[in-house]
């Protein structure tokens, strides 16, 4: 079986792949583009893809693919038009749960690092600013007791809402599409997106991307939080309409933001990078070591079984 996987893994994991298969190990930094994922259907039996590879309907276009199955790395797959490729034939998998803890804890790092200006007071530090402990220096948020709203409670709102809770203290009130129940700890669904937005002191968006999901929170969505609360992006930048967003910053219609994602990354608008009352983090989501090479564990699953003849055991399309 022919194996191409479109960018640098951990070592661990590389090794694993070019032990089981035929693996090409592609180790440019940029995506594939639209082009070059068309090729590399047309080239390769499987294909490990990675954020922001070029898998558009465009890319599935004109037939003659070789490729059986994307064995997706990350548990979001909004980069790969999963419709165009089920009209294909070819599968596509995802890597679920690996992600779920190193996810919410960059949600909580968001929160924190975002309510009590560490972000801002390091720069102070590192540029010779700081003159000593004020009583009035950086007054931030107390994160303790405050209410914490989480948009989309699948795993992993799940998992950053047992932290806020237990962790902190919080209260915790959630939507998600469909009835939630069964939780270890106490919890609030709401009606909507908006009766969140009204209540949360912190705003956690933790939606799967997509074109269902895109710009879920725009200018509409932000003038309905509080002047005084936060919003955290741990899903996909896109989720969040960012003009919006900066806008109603500049504007203080909110008091702050905490992001993981961005609208078109890597590209972060200067604007935001002016402010200091919004942390700024480059995707870091899964970013430890022993997570990636869970997920291209998770994602070489999936391919062993269509080797082995067995069903894909994370498919989604």
């Amino acid at each position: 079986m022919k194996l191409l996987v479109t960018r640098r893994m951990t070592d661990r994991a590389e090794a694993a792949l070019a032990a089981r298969f035929d693996a090409t190990l592609r180790h440019d930094s940029a995506a594939l583009t639209v082009q070059e994922a068309a090729q590399a259907m047309r080239d390769y039996d499987v294909i490990i893809p990675t954020l922001g590879d070029g898998f558009s309907a465009e890319a599935f276009a004109g037939g003659g693919l070789r490729t059986r199955l994307l064995a997706n790395f990350g548990a979001g797959f909004n980069h790969i038009d999963t419709g165009a490729a089920k009209a294909a034939g070819v599968m596509v998998t995802n890597t679920p749960e690996v992600v779920t803890d190193a996810t919410a804890d960059i949600a909580m790092t968001l929160i924190l690092m975002t309510a009590r200006r560490a972000g801002e007071g390091e720069r102070l530090l590192r540029a010779g600013g700081w003159t000593g402990w004020q009583p009035d220096q950086l007054l931030g948020r107390h994160v303790t007791g405050a209410t914490v709203g989480i948009i989309g409670m699948g795993r992993i709102g799940k998992a950053i809402a047992t932290r806020c809770h237990f962790g902190f203290g919080m209260t915790v009130v959630f939507q998600n599409r469909s009835p939630v129940s069964g939780l270890e700890f106490p919890a609030t669904q709401l009606a909507d997106v908006p009766s969140v937005l009204k209540t949360a002191d912190f705003v956690v968006l933790a939606v799967p991307g997509g074109p269902a999901t895109r710009h879920l929170i725009g200018a509409d969505e932000l003038a309905q939080m509080r002047p005084d609360a936060f919003l955290i992006n741990v899903a996909r930048g896109d989720v969040v309409d960012e003009a919006a967003l900066i806008s109603a910053l500049q504007a203080g219609r909110i008091a702050g933001a905490g992001l993981d994602v961005f609208e078109r990354e890597p590209v972060v608008p200067d604007a935001l990078k002016a402010m200091e009352n919004v942390t700024l983090l480059p995707h870091l989501g899964t970013a430890a070591e022993e997570v990636r090479t869970a997920m291209a564990m998770r994602a070489m699953d999936n391919v062993v079984a269509l080797d082995e003849g067995r069903a894909p055991p994370d498919r989604v399309a």
